[in-house]
C-alpha cells in the first residue's frame, strides 16, 4: 500500500481504486456517495486487499 494512494483514498476514495477495475471503482463510488466515511474505508480495505 503506497503512500500516495492512502491519501488519495482518504481525500477521494474512487481515485485511489481507478486501476483495480470498473467493478470496484462503482462500488467505491457509491459508498462515497452514501457517506464519505464508508468511501474511505471500502477503498482501504480494497488497497489493503494483498490478493490484488
Amino acid at each position: 500500500m503506497n503512500i500516495l494512494r492512502v491519501l488519495l483514498a482518504i481525500i477521494f476514495p474512487p481515485l485511489s481504486i481507478i486501476d483495480k477495475g470498473c467493478g470496484s471503482f462503482i462500488i467505491i463510488f457509491l459508498l462515497t456517495l452514501c457517506g464519505w466515511i464508508p468511501g474511505v474505508i471500502g477503498a482501504l480495505v480494497i488497497l489493503n486487499n494483498p490478493n490484488s
